[in-house]
């Protein structure tokens, strides 16, 4: 039994069957193939964040493979009075197929992992979000037709998607340079698993730098989830940090600009990148569904 927690936990060869799998699942999409793939399988998505695009993909993922998906809040399940994480775990997998988790802490979805009976996927938490950048790379890859000789440059905050995307990169063979702030740097451990995939991940503190002949310019919120209290701080660390029409004048001139979604206009990325010819973020955000199908099929289909 296979679980999705970390986006290491594939290989380069199961992320390229995801890609083609996602690609295929697309395409009988737009021409209006009806498929029962998953025929009598359910997914619960335990929520204990809010979500838009990771609860509608998955929902709409299962109904269109056949199968049913269980929303479900943590304040609403026993989860929320109290009861451990392990009690649940053994309980509900002993009811559905497979269990999805957007979550505070990486150690809840390592928790589920032990006690799980049925393949639990990493919905997003404060480590890591494979689900994102198994989307973002089939993005990547529909643009760019590869990966070895695209250059990527992460601008802003080193977060949760910063690190699965460090991770792909070594994976995938992309070149990635990463500028922060100071102090918002990645998560070390991190940064050293990638470098022992022979990842070639660099740093660079000035954007305009590091995004010098990018192909692939990414960037995300500022301000995450539970770090409102920290607003003016974020605001004034990474004033600089704007991915703009002025930034995109170091990149390539195909460059594409993603984001993970949603967008705070104006903070982290201006209107005009977001409405202009370099950005793919609709796009990016339309594939989290193929490619969470392209998931769901892999860990769950007999």
């Amino acid at each position: 039994m296979k679980h999705l927690t970390s986006i290491a936990d594939l290989t380069q060869e199961e992320i390229t069957k995801i890609i083609k799998l996602g690609e295929k699942l697309k395409e009988e999409r737009y021409k209006g193939v009806v498929t029962d793939y998953l025929k009598n399988k359910s997914l619960a998505m335990i929520f204990e964040l809010p979500s838009t695009r990771t609860r509608v993909s998955f929902e709409v993922a299962m109904t269109e493979l056949g199968g049913h998906a269980i929303y479900l809040n943590w304040n609403d399940l026993q989860l929320g009075r109290g009861e451990p994480i392990k009690d649940t775990a053994r309980v509900l997998s002993r009811y559905v197929h497979a269990i999805m988790l957007r979550v505070k802490n990486h150690k809840t979805i390592e928790e589920f992992v032990k006690y799980s009976k049925v393949p639990v996927i990493n919905g997003l938490s404060d480590l890591e979000h494979p689900c994102q950048i198994l989307a973002d790379l089939m993005t990547i890859y529909e643009y760019k037709g590869e990966f070895r000789d695209v250059k990527l440059a992460w601008i802003g905050d080193g977060n949760n998607v910063c690190n699965s995307l460090i991770l792909a990169s070594a994976l995938t063979g992309m070149e990635m340079v990463v500028s922060t702030p100071p102090s918002y740097e990645p998560n070390v451990e991190i940064v050293k698993k990638a470098l022992n995939i022979s990842g070639k991940i660099k740093f660079e503190r000035d954007p305009k730098k590091a995004v010098l002949g990018a192909d692939v310019i990414y960037t995300d919120v500022w301000i995450s989830m539970g770090q409102e209290s920290e607003r003016d701080k974020r605001l004034a660390a990474f004033k600089n940090y704007q991915v703009n029409e002025e930034l995109l004048k170091y990149a390539s001139e195909d460059v594409i600009v993603m984001h993970c979604m949603p967008a705070h206009r104006g903070e982290e990325i201006t209107d005009e990148v977001i409405e202009g010819k370099h950005s793919v973020l609709f796009e990016q955000a339309e594939n989290r569904l193929h490619a969470q199908k392209a998931v769901l099929l892999t860990l769950l289909q007999d």
